[in-house]
């Protein structure tokens, strides 16, 4: 069993200020694999301490000096890499080689991107008598999800010690063992006394005292609008900046020149990955009137295919979703979409047969959905995709805007400028055409309530930068 109660503040493990046990469970068995102290306003006051004394040193250390530092951590990190991956497949039930290919390996991604980006990066600019100068924001508060954890966690902190920033590190209570591994690649990295700080607990605990607390200069949070909401109303009081990336109900728009059996088959694909709690999944898949049928006999028999069950076994495509809590939501709306009229594919309540334990749930396809319908307004965070028809390309786009988020879009035809067209009229941090898939050194963000800023890439690193502007510089 995993067993990490102490955190780390200050460079060295420490015990809470009051010891609350937290249990961590293993959504596929729904048995305890570890235990974690749930942590309180009086440990970020700790930690919050820690980074600010850090961030008088660590702020004026060189660029070569950070590049040695990310190198160190991109060389501890390959020594837990496979200690990460089993992690996050007993903590967020990931198949294996989910975990190990795709959510480990986005740990060590960011690292090497962020080593060339800090190799490169101007921090000075002259414009004529005046240098504009780029220099760490300062404390930085990280709010990080269950759904990509290692993920979510580095595209932060390595952008962060990159920029000289120093931090204090909330990950899911519900996915925290990965963190933790993170912070002992950390410690064994070299990193100093400070830098990166690590306060367990949950959102009402630790969560709000990172958002409001005065000695944060900056709040970093990942998950869902309702509670992003609750992170900006708590940290405005102290007038910090505040970046956040939210939910989405991303648009797949399919002209009617595509080839169907390839595109339905990858839409409904990346819909199942990671059993669908991918913020930017495209979980509304937009097609010609006349081809609805078709394409939902093509989505269900990708979903008849796919093997659902033991993410430690052999073959797994989809294992569980995170909890009890996330199950329950995710067959409440499906039951919803039962009863607003939407047609049932495949799928629909209940677990898959022959599982009777552990938060699996039915891959499912809703058809002849109209976008007013619950299932295509509300984010689900489950392998559901609904399927609606559109007359024409115009239509097409109006509903693919028609979402209070814009995190992601995607868009497919075999006229590239055609794809282009539709693509510069959608309201998406980023759009998707003909099956690109994502870019780390792109940026990543959303539009309307999916959030504001961007991480990823040179842009993940201005986002811990302030500008400066040092007039008559050259008089």
């Amino acid at each position: 069993m995993y067993e990490y109660r102490q955190f780390y503040i200050n460079g060295e493990w420490v015990d809470p200020a009051s010891p609350a046990d937290l249990p961590v469970v293993n959504p596929a068995t729904e048995a305890q694999v570890g235990v974690i102290s749930n942590g309180s306003a009086e440990d970020v006051d700790r930690a919050v301490a820690a980074a600010r004394d850090a961030f008088e040193t660590f702020s004026q250390t060189s660029r070569d000096d950070r590049v040695d530092l990310l190198k160190a951590l991109a060389d501890a990190y390959k020594h837990h890499y496979d200690a990460i991956a089993e992690a996050i497949s007993d903590e967020v039930g990931a198949p294996m080689s989910v975990a190990t290919k795709m959510q480990a390996a986005a740990g060590i991604g960011h690292i090497k991107n962020y080593i060339r980006i800090l190799s490169e990066y101007e921090f000075v600019q002259d414009m004529g008598k005046t240098r504009v100068v780029r220099e760490p924001i300062g404390v930085c508060g990280f709010i990080t999800p269950w759904n990509w954890p290692i993920n979510q966690i580095t595209c932060k902190v390595i952008p962060a010690i990159a920029a000289g920033c120093t931090m204090v590190l909330k990950p899911s209570e519900i996915a925290p063992i990965n963190a933790a591994l993170f912070a002992q690649a950390v410690h064994d990295a070299g990193v100093p006394k400070g830098v990166f700080n690590l306060v367990n607990g949950d959102g009402p605990g630790v969560g709000a005292a990172i958002a409001a607390h005065p000695g944060i200069d900056m709040v970093s949070f990942t998950g869902s609008t309702r509670a992003g909401v609750q992170v900006a109303k708590a940290a405005a009081d102290s007038v910090k900046r505040v970046a956040q990336e939210l939910g989405g109900k991303s648009p797949n728009i399919l002209l009617d020149d595509v080839d169907f059996e390839k595109a339905v088959s990858a839409g409904m694909q990346s819909v199942l990955l990671n059993s669908g709690q991918s913020c930017n999944a495209p979980t509304r898949m937009l097609v010609p009137a006349d081809r609805i049928d078709e394409v939902a006999a093509i989505a269900k028999a990708v979903c008849d295919r796919a093997v659902v069950g033991d993410p430690r076994a052999e073959g797994t495509q989809l294992g569980p979703v995170i909890s009890k809590t996330q199950w329950d939501r995710v067959q409440s709306l499906i039951q919803k979409g039962i009863d607003e009229g939407a047609t049932l594919v495949c799928g629909g309540t209940g677990r898959p047969a022959g599982l009777d334990k552990g938060y699996y749930v039915k891959p499912t396809v809703f058809s002849n959905v109209s976008n007013d319908m619950t299932i295509a307004r509300e984010e689900i965070f489950g392998p559901v995709l609904v399927v609606i028809a559109y007359r024409d390309e115009e239509e097409a786009v109006r509903i693919a805007n028609d979402t209070p988020y814009g995190l992601a879009a995607y868009v497919s035809s075999v006229d590239p400028e055609r794809a282009r067209r539709v693509a510069a009229r959608m309201r998406a941090g980023s759009v998707h055409i003909n099956g690109a898939g994502a870019d780390p050194m792109a940026p990543f963000g959303g539009y309307k309530q999916s959030g504001n800023g961007r991480e990823w890439g040179v842009f993940g690193l201005e986002e811990f930068l302030e500008v400066k502007s040092l007039l008559g510089y050259a008089a």
